[in-house]
């Protein structure tokens, strides 16, 4: 017998790699035809959010999630807090569905896991969609809602009204928990239900009750219980209470109430009180003494030392007893106008006057008293110019003057400082007779006949002035009075001007002309005031300047004058 093997063994042994290999290839091919076939659409049975998407390919599984989500995905979120509510807009708290992602965690889109290709035959499963955050945006939503809907707290405080400290208590406040809200928003998200109650906390304030109590015992009613006596070389200045306080206060640092003083204040105040004192400096002036006119010399005086007196105030004012006396040092302070200022002045005689008369009414008598004592004493140096809304000021009631009739469009009306204008009239007046420079001027609308015709004037905070420059080389002194009008006697209103006389002055006036007929004008309201009409004209007035004693005119001004006619009210 031969020992070698039978052919047919070898021809066995050749069969089995190439029958594995065909093995290999079937299922290679059956597994790429279900990767092909299969596995690009979202295994069958799938659901995101309730919206059936399984069997779809990805594309058209995130067109049918985006249809069926378009109003949930902007449907406003309900928040509540502090009793409040609110809503949220999704969008605008970067709030939004992530499609492609949603669909992707559900099984959209290839893949070679043989899972997700048998599932995509068989069943899918239920899944919530993905969200996407826009952190920034959501932190800036909470951000608003804490504004709106919290309550900061308040620092307790102590403040100084009139002379004495008040404490202000503190306020605990409320606010939300911006990290957890933002977290309860986002998974409010898609999930309609009753408002999201957002979490809140308590907020205490910095300065709390116990900060407030020290600061009154230990500072603020001891700084308001009694007065600080300021000592500058011989004299005493006493400051009360109600002069300091309101340069007081107490502010919050690192949790304590500290004083603060408003050291331009205090200043203020106490130079205010040293102007009254012996210690002030005073400055030269003249004054009618028993009708004439007389120079004021002028004093020498005392200044303090500002840096001594801020720096010690606030532990002097805290103080008790003789410890509440601060001692400053002085200087000698000249005053700004001398006595030999005041002398080349030359005002030494009565250069003009004039008086102008009014029917009685309290309110004449309250606003012309109270101009003319502005007006009072009024100093011009050479070349200084007078306006008469900046001496007297704006006519309210803080400064003196009552309602009356004044001139509006035309016709009477009440308003602050009704009849003024009188004072301007008679004012302008005796600058007209003192030959001063005429710089502004305004006659009434209509001619009033109590005053001169042509030389009168009115005034109208702020627009319309008198003004008036001393164009003289001498100073001129200003004296302004009323005597009251009485239910059974007018009143008069005088002013007069003392200089050295560098003027003659004679007044002069044309005829009458270009008349011009009233109208009727019938009005409504509370504030109507009829009126009995008359007609208007122009004129013209004459200045003419001689040299005292002399005869010979140096010159003539011309004051044109335009009176429109006083038309008839009719108050319906």
């Amino acid at each position: 017998m031969s020992d070698e093997p039978y052919p047919y063994r070898t021809s066995d042994r050749r069969v089995i790699p190439w029958l594995l290999f065909g093995l290999l290839v079937l299922f290679g091919g059956l597994y790429v035809a279900g990767y092909l076939l299969t596995s690009d659409r979202v295994p069958r049975g799938t659901t995101v959010a309730g919206v059936q998407i399984g069997g779809l390919h990805p594309a058209a599984a995130r067109t049918a999630l985006g249809d069926a989500l378009a109003d949930e995905r902007v449907a406003p979120i309900e928040v509540t807090a502090f009793g409040t509510s609110r809503r949220v807009d999704p969008g605008a708290a970067g709030l939004d569905v992530d499609l492609a992602a949603s669909v992707e965690q559900a099984g959209g889109g290839r893949s070679w896991d043989p899972g997700r290709m048998w599932a995509s035959l068989t069943s899918g499963d239920s899944f919530d969609p993905v969200v996407s955050v826009d952190t920034r945006a959501l932190d800036a939503a909470v951000d608003d809602l804490a504004r709106e809907l919290g309550r900061p707290a308040k620092d307790g405080a102590v403040v100084f009204r009139g002379d004495e400290a008040v404490a202000k208590p503190p306020r605990v406040g409320e606010r939300i928990q911006r990290a957890a809200a933002a977290a309860q928003i986002r998974d409010a998200y898609l999930h309609p239900g009753p408002a999201v109650e957002l979490p809140t906390e308590e907020v205490q304030p910095e300065i709390d009750r116990g900060d407030v109590s020290a600061a009154m015992n230990d500072f603020a009613n001891p700084a308001v219980a009694a007065a600080v006596v300021i000592e500058a070389a011989d004299e005493r200045v006493v400051l009360q209470p109600e002069d300091f306080a309101p340069t007081l206060s107490m502010l919050a640092q690192d949790g304590v109430l500290v004083p603060e003083l408003d050291e331009a204040l205090l200043l203020r105040r106490v130079e205010t009180r040293l102007k009254t004192s012996a210690l002030a400096p005073r400055d030269a002036t003249v004054a009618l003494v028993r009708g004439r006119p007389q120079v004021i010399p002028a004093r020498k005086g005392l200044s303090f030392d500002e840096d001594e007196l801020v720096a010690g105030f606030l532990t002097v004012v805290a103080a008790q007893g003789d410890a509440r006396t601060i001692r400053v040092g002085t200087v000698v302070e000249k005053p700004a106008v001398s006595t030999a200022e005041v002398r080349k002045l030359g005002i030494e005689e009565k250069v003009s006057e004039f008086t102008t008369y009014f029917p009685h009414a309290d309110y004449r008598n309250t606003n012309l008293g109270r101009a003319a004592e502005l007006v009072d004493g009024t100093v011009l140096e050479p070349g200084e110019e007078f306006s008469l809304n900046d001496v007297v000021g704006e006519r309210t009631a803080s400064n003196g003057f009552t309602k009356g009739f004044i001139i509006s469009d035309g016709v009477f009306k009440e308003d602050f400082g009704g009849g003024v204008s009188q004072v301007a009239t008679t004012t302008f007046n005796a600058m007209f007779f003192a030959g001063l420079e005429d710089v502004e001027h305004k006659p009434h609308s209509f001619y009033i006949d109590r005053y001169p015709v042509g030389r009168e004037a009115t005034v109208a905070w702020p627009s319309v002035d008198l003004r008036f420059r001393n164009d003289t080389p001498y100073g001129v002194l200003v004296q302004a009075f009323v005597d009251p009008s009485t239910p059974s006697s007018p009143g008069a209103m005088t002013v007069r001007m003392w200089s050295t006389k560098v003027w003659d002055i004679r007044a002069g006036q044309s005829e009458r002309y270009d008349f011009t007929a009233p109208a009727t004008r019938r009005l409504s309201g509370e504030g109507c005031v009829p009126n009995t009409g008359y007609g208007g004209f122009d004129i013209d007035v004459y200045r003419d300047f001689y040299r005292p004693g002399s005869d010979e005119r140096v010159r003539r001004e011309t004051f044109h004058t335009t009176y429109t006619p006083s038309d008839s009210v009719i108050c319906s």
